[in-house]
């Protein structure tokens, strides 16, 4: 890595099984990032704490974080790749930026304010959530952090609090990251026609076998127009989801299939499910291979971690004598 990169730094939440709507939607582009900036990607366990509370659900769910990053091409030569439990670092943090906030700040978060008005009773865990974040965010030094228009408060968070660390302790320790909206990002529809989510029942897994594939595109409904029938690739969910997988020479020739007529439904599945099959399979072998060798798998993410931790402490030792606590 190269220390003229700025740095860019994202969590990830080990709370399920990825679907290609989690692909196209972030995970594709943090790959293609690795190469522009020096990357720090975590696992953000203690974040899920907040909804995951059984033990082998989360020890899988964080395994399933590691080998799904690794088949889709994160290079460990190129990305920190670490678990956000391997740094105590970040806990220390969040409390000393615990004292600096009020609540009523911490009660304009979208989390939180969602929360309340579906009268959920709400625990600490997510009350304290942004405070956690940006304790992730700016032990790291980040300079952007990637997110979705939606997003974008956890990074205004991240700020706000490290400004008013400065400000308290009369320090310059903590840059102020900036959100890297990411452009060109997919809304990947599920097979329903909906936003992909699994809440909607409607996804395709990011590392399905071909069966798997076939029942969830043989699910997509269709109208009763006949093969020689044109049909609008606007609002025709196997053509919004076949071409993701096209590049535009492609996808151009798709579309003239579906406005010309003379393509069927049972065709169009057909070959969307090959496309599928062709894209998810490398990535499919490459997860396989890693589930056999976890090993390697663990010993990336504890290089990560040392890695991680090492710059997380020289912050620490800066901050615990912005604070005072430090005295020798």
């Amino acid at each position: 890595m190269s220390n003229s990169k700025k740095i860019l730094l994202s969590g990830v939440k080990p709370t399920g099984r990825v679907h290609i709507g989690n692909y196209f939607g972030a995970m594709k582009q943090f790959v293609e990032l690795q190469n522009e900036y020096e990357s720090y990607v975590f696992i953000a366990d203690y974040h899920a704490v907040t909804t995951v509370q059984n033990k082998e659900q989360m020890s899988q769910g964080i395994i399933d974080v590691a080998l799904d990053y690794l088949a889709i091409g994160l290079d460990p030569k190129k990305v920190v790749l670490f678990k956000q439990s391997d740094l105590p670092q970040v806990h220390e943090l969040n409390w000393i930026f615990n004292c600096i906030t009020t609540m009523p700040y911490l009660m304009r978060a979208h989390a939180y304010k969602d929360a309340e008005a579906k009268n959920k009773e709400i625990n600490v865990g997510i009350f304290d959530y942004p405070l956690l974040m940006a304790a992730d965010i700016l032990l790291q030094d980040a300079d952007v952090v990637p997110v979705g228009q939606d997003q974008k408060q956890h990074v205004e968070y991240a700020r706000d609090t490290a400004q008013k660390f400065n400000n308290v302790f009369n320090s310059e320790i903590f840059k102020l990251p900036e959100p890297l909206i990411l452009k060109n990002v997919e809304t990947v529809p599920g097979t329903d026609g909906r936003k992909m989510s699994k809440s909607y029942g409607n996804v395709i897994p990011l590392f399905a076998t071909y069966e798997e594939i076939k029942k969830a595109v043989m699910s997509i409904p269709t109208d009763s127009k006949g093969v020689a029938e044109p049909k609008d690739t606007e609002t025709n969910h196997i053509y919004n989801i076949h071409r993701l997988l096209l590049n535009n020479a492609d996808r151009q020739i798709l579309a003239l299939k579906y406005t010309n007529g003379g393509l069927g439904y049972k065709e169009a599945k057909e070959g969307l499910i090959e496309a599928l099959e062709a894209f998810i399979r490398p990535m499919r072998e490459r997860r396989e291979m890693l589930v056999h060798d976890l090993d390697t798998v663990f010993d990336i993410l504890k290089a990560g971690g040392q890695r991680a931790s090492m710059r997380a402490e020289k912050k620490m030792d800066m901050v615990r004598k912005a604070v005072g606590v430090d005295i020798y």
